[in-house]
This record gives structure tokens, C-alpha cells and sequence, in this order.
């Protein structure tokens, strides 16, 4: 005890001694980094985003472009800068990519900083302890982004929360991050807390009480980082309801945090003429997704397979179930080859019919058709699928949690504009009460559900984007 105390005082001098270093030592590198700034002399007020996969086609995508077009719009003496690992494409061909699939148009150029070490926030390269190994990695690509170009304001619009206390206590940038989807979530903690088997939560753990007291340890500390470095951002904006209750949770942001939902294209899909059914030799069920395995497409075909074994439809014409999704890499293709050999055991091979990567009018013509639109992910952070189908004029189903359930298939001014159900069997009810339905009602259900998108417009977008980022600009 008396070695424990006399030992008690030089460790508290030298941590406390170790401490200050590491204090000069930031602050060192922060006048550092503010130097090369002051370099670079007179400039227009930089604005960057961090976003390593901008060239991708997804709709975070389609965020960062809309929000960069918006802030061209407002401010004109604002440069855009764009941190970007697509090194594969120069500047104007990403320009011109983000022209071709979003019909986005910019007013002003843009300035790319390409980074080399974007494979240090892939996923492939951590096996094991992914979360905290991509959000290191994100630390290190950051440093790189912040060496290149130090912009007056950072916004993180992929996901990437541990860069923002690099930009803001070194690069001493205002500071500000669109959440499409929180790093944890507080369903993923009760996940592996309840030792439930889902696609991120393997069946090798939950079968281990040791195994998942340890994940759970370390969830729970990676939670405690991700609220730390969460609350560095001057300005959160988040993509629904679902996304802001997790990030409240998490980062305690409440009084700078605000729901912008993504700006989704409805007015192309709102352009598919909106008529009463007629009577049909086929009726379709038509699903838009990734074939990723949280999309959970066997649900939607082993609900399929009940309602046609167990419901009795009367004299409904033959259905159809037509899943439509990309295939990115080898493993969603394996994912597609199980999906067949499920509807062969289930006996539905020729009632479904799957559609990969097809071009976009025929993905037009497919819900111009279909009666019903069919979404079984688990917690979708917002789905931006269900607004399209919406806007299509099916009578959507959706699961009945994440933002379709809080943000989406609601009922507008009074009326129902969907349906949603979270299982087997009641997606299986709910398919044959839509189908049960008269052609006027299920038209009714499609103008409420039609008039509802427009709250997810890109005008929408750009008015409460710019509300959100105005004190980032003061």
C-alpha cells in the first residue's frame, strides 16, 4: 500500500506532464495547418464536402450534388470543394456523371481534391472490429483531405463522424454533417444485447454468451466515441425521423440538430400517368432494392409464396412478383442464385421474375403497371424506394419501422397513403386486403399517397438545407 501511494504521485505528475505535451503538440500542428491557410492568401470562402465514393450513383449521392447546386445558388462567393477518392475519373467527367444520372446541372465549377488512402475506410480491410477500424481509417483519409486543402467550412456528408474534430480543433473550420445513417444505432445495441441473429450480428456470437457480452463491451464503448466526436459538429442535419431519434440519442445535439429529407426525383415517376386500373390478364407485386442482404428479400418471397398457397384471391387475375434491384459485386449475385433456389422450394419460380440492373425507363414502365409496391427492410433509415413507388402510383408496403414508418407511408391531410406490415404472415394479410380492394379505392389510396411526395422534392430539399447550414455561413 505505502509502494501504491508513493508511486501515486509520480504517475499523476507524469500523466498530467504527458497531457500538456499532447496539448502542445495539437496546437502546434493547428497553427501549423492555419499557416498553410494563410498562405494561400485572399481567396472566396471555401466550402468542402467530405464524400470518398461522390462518383457512385447512390442517393447520398444525389444529397451532395443537390446541396452543392443549392448553396451555388445562395452564395456567390462560396468555392465548393469536393474530397473525393474517385481518382479513376477527372473532375468534369464526375460533373458530367452526377449530370447523367440525377439531371443535376451545376452553376458554378467545383474543386476536387483526390485522396489516396480512401481504401483505408473499405470495409474489406477490417475483417473484424469494422466499425472501429473504418472510423480510424476515416481519421487518417481525413488528415490526408485537411494536408491538401483546409476549407473555412467542413461538412461530412457520407458518414464519416470522426473526421469532424480534426476539421474543427486543426483545421479550425466551422463545422457540419448530413447523417443519412447513424455508425450504431441504438437498435444495434439491443440487437446484440438480446443475442438476436441478424446480417451484422452472425449466429457464431449469439450462440455465445461470452462472444456477445464482449461485442456488447464493445458496441457500448464505440458508442461513447461516436457521441463524442458527434457533438464537434456546429450544424446536424439528419435524413428522417428515425436517423434524428438515434443521433439525439447518441450525440445529446438536440439544439443545432434538424430533419432534411433527401431530395428524392418524384417528379419523374409523378410524370406516369395515374389512371384507374383496368381489368388485366396479370397483376404485379414490383420490389425496387439492392440485392443486400438487409433488404431482406427472402421475406418478401416466402410472404409471397403464403399469400398465393393460403389466401383465397377469388377471381384476381395471376399475380406476378417481379424483383427489381442492382447487382454491385460477386456477392450479390451468389445472394440473387439463393434467392432461386428459395422460390424453387417454395414452388413460386414461375410466378417471380427478377430484373437486375435494368435501365431506368424500363424500371418506369414496370410501376407504371404494377398494383402494388413491396419494401421489407428493417429499420430503413428513410427508403428512398418507397417515396418512388409512392410517386409511381402503387399502394405501397412497407415495414412497419425506421422512416417509412415514421416519416413516409403516414397519413396526409387526414387519408391513408399506404400500408406497412413487419412479418411473414401479416405481409401476406395486408397483400391480399390491397388486392381485395376495388380499382376506385386503391386509385384513392394512390392520389393521396402521389400528393404526399412532395414534401421530399428537391425544392423542399433546398429550402430546409439552407436553413439548416445558415449559421455555418455567420
Amino acid at each position: 500500500f505505502r509502494l501504491l501511494c508513493s508511486l501515486l504521485i509520480p504517475a499523476l505528475f507524469l500523466s498530467g506532464l504527458l497531457c500538456l505535451c499532447l496539448l502542445v503538440l495539437l496546437w502546434g500542428i493547428r497553427l501549423w495547418v492555419q499557416q498553410r491557410k494563410k498562405r494561400e492568401g485572399k481567396r472566396p470562402l471555401h466550402v468542402a464536402f467530405f464524400h470518398p465514393y461522390c462518383n457512385a450513383g447512390g442517393g447520398g449521392e444525389r444529397v451532395l450534388w443537390c446541396a452543392i447546386r443549392t448553396l451555388q445558388k445562395k452564395y456567390r462567393n462560396v468555392t465548393c470543394v469536393v474530397y473525393t477518392g474517385d481518382r479513376e475519373a477527372t473532375g468534369e467527367e464526375i460533373v458530367e456523371g452526377a449530370f447523367r444520372r440525377f439531371n443535376i446541372k451545376l452553376t458554378h465549377p467545383v474543386k476536387f481534391v483526390f485522396l489516396e488512402k480512401r481504401y483505408l475506410v473499405e470495409a474489406s480491410l477490417y475483417p473484424h472490429f469494422t466499425l472501429l477500424g473504418q472510423s480510424l481509417g476515416s481519421v487518417f483519409l481525413g488528415w490526408e483531405a485537411l494536408l491538401k486543402c483546409v476549407p473555412d467550412v467542413y461538412i461530412d456528408s457520407m458518414g464519416y463522424a470522426f473526421t469532424l474534430p480534426l476539421f474543427k480543433y486543426l483545421g479550425g473550420c466551422r463545422t457540419g454533417c448530413y447523417v443519412h445513417y447513424p455508425t450504431i444505432s441504438t437498435e444495434m445495441l439491443s440487437v446484440v444485447r438480446n443475442q438476436d441473429t441478424r446480417f451484422n450480428n452472425a449466429a457464431f456470437i449469439t450462440k455465445n454468451p461470452l462472444f456477445s457480452k464482449f461485442k456488447l463491451v464493445y458496441y457500448y464503448f464505440f458508442a461513447f466515441l461516436y457521441g463524442m466526436v458527434g457533438s464537434c459538429s456546429d450544424v446536424v442535419m439528419v435524413n428522417s425521423t428515425w436517423t434524428l431519434n438515434h443521433i439525439l440519442s447518441l450525440w445529446r445535439a438536440g439544439a443545432y440538430t434538424s430533419v432534411v429529407y433527401p431530395p428524392c426525383d418524384v417528379q419523374t415517376f409523378l410524370d406516369i400517368p395515374l389512371e384507374e386500373e383496368k381489368s388485366t390478364t396479370e397483376c404485379s407485386i414490383v420490389s425496387i432494392s439492392q440485392f443486400r442482404p438487409e433488404k431482406d428479400h427472402p421475406l418478401q418471397i416466402r410472404a409471397f409464396a403464403k399469400l398465393l398457397k393460403e389466401k383465397r384471391l377469388g377471381q384476381q387475375p395471376p399475380l406476378k412478383l417481379i424483383l427489381i434491384g442492382g447487382c454491385r459485386n460477386q456477392q450479390d449475385e451468389e445472394r440473387v442464385n439463393n434467392l432461386k433456389l428459395l422460390c424453387e422450394e417454395l414452388g413460386v419460380s414461375n410466378e417471380v421474375v427478377f430484373r437486375i440492373n435494368i435501365p431506368f425507363e424500363e424500371l418506369k414502365r414496370h410501376l407504371a403497371k404494377a398494383t402494388i409496391g413491396l419494401h421489407t427492410m428493417w429499420n430503413e433509415h428513410f427508403g428512398i424506394g418507397v417515396v418512388e413507388c409512392m410517386a409511381a402510383g402503387t399502394v405501397i408496403l412497407a415495414h412497419n419501422s425506421g422512416g417509412p414508418k415514421l416519416d413516409i407511408v403516414v397519413p396526409y391531410e387526414g387519408h391513408v397513403t399506404g400500408f406497412l406490415a413487419d412479418n411473414e404472415d401479416s405481409y401476406a394479410e395486408m397483400m391480399a386486403h390491397i388486392l381485395s380492394l376495388s380499382p376506385e379505392k386503391r386509385l384513392e389510396i394512390r392520389e393521396n399517397a402521389r400528393r404526399s411526395v412532395h414534401r421530399f422534392s428537391d425544392q423542399h430539399f433546398q429550402e430546409t438545407f439552407l436553413l439548416s447550414v445558415e449559421p455555418l455561413f455567420k
